[in-house]
């Protein structure tokens, strides 16, 4: 099996978009059977990361690389796991 891909997802409590983005991610994941390893962090647990992404969540970062702000293109996700 392959190594999962890395992604960081920046979210906050209450959040449907972000609820939807993780769901997205699983979904994709799991149709193109790629292992993904998800790292959820709340912007609103510190002051500096508040100030870096406000209201612009969920952001989503592969391997290391800004991907998606707000909604997740299935399809360039896909393609995004593949080539991870």
């Amino acid at each position: 099996m392959s190594r999962p891909v890395s992604l960081k997802l920046y979210t906050r409590e209450q959040c449907h978009l972000c609820e939807e983005a993780k769901a997205t991610i699983q979904s994709v994941a799991a149709e193109i059977d790629r292992p993904v390893s998800i790292e959820e962090i709340d912007v609103d647990s510190e002051q500096r990361l508040q100030e870096a992404y406000g209201e612009r969540v969920p952001y989503v970062f592969v391997e290391g690389w800004p991907a998606f702000k707000y909604r997740i293109d299935e399809t360039e996700l896909r393609r995004q796991l593949q080539e991870a």
